[in-house]
């Protein structure tokens, strides 16, 4: 009987394993601006909890837009690119109920609750027109993170890809 429970205990585990670690991009947009008129960009600022990631996103982000045909400029790019990255820490509470037909409302059989500790990161990028400095376009992401430092990396290169997968937006 144990065995079954530890067992249903690790499915469970692995169950939220999976749903916590499927990273939540999601883009918007002024649907009012025609994007193909920006060409060149620059950065605003890049601000993390941890400041180690900030030359990292904009190397991504760079990456990212260059193969759009944006071009980087130090000052007066037609765009500016904003960052902003933080992480922080969740849980999650599992119950499981072992007793005699299933679910008991005062019967018998044993309750087991499991505290799932993660980190969860998101990351915030917009675009603003540099002239007038209205939010034109905006990519959030949030995934988990892991203790590995290039595993998150790898992640981070997957959702900004995502983000930008139709940047720049259509009409």
């Amino acid at each position: 009987m144990k065995a079954i429970r530890d067992l249903g205990m690790f499915a469970a585990a692995m169950a939220l394993a999976s749903i916590v670690s499927a990273p939540e991009v999601r883009t918007d947009w002024d649907k009012h601006v025609v994007f193909e008129r920006f060409h060149t960009y620059s950065w605003g600022r890049a601000r993390t909890s941890n400041p180690l990631w900030e030359p990292r996103i904009e190397e991504v982000v760079d990456k990212e837009l260059s193969g759009k045909g944006w071009h980087k400029v130090q000052d007066g790019g037609d765009a500016v690119v904003m960052a902003a990255g933080a992480a922080r820490n969740l849980q999650e509470y599992q119950t499981f109920y072992d007793g005699m037909g299933g679910w008991r409302w005062g019967g018998f059989g044993e309750t087991t609750t499991t505290v799932q500790n993660y980190r969860v990161g998101t990351l915030v990028l917009d675009v603003y027109t540099a002239n007038d400095k209205r939010l034109i376009w905006r990519g959030t992401a949030s995934d988990t993170l892991s203790d590995n430092p290039e595993r998150n990396e790898k992640n981070l290169d997957k959702v900004v890809d995502k983000m930008f997968k139709k940047f720049p937006p259509k009409k």
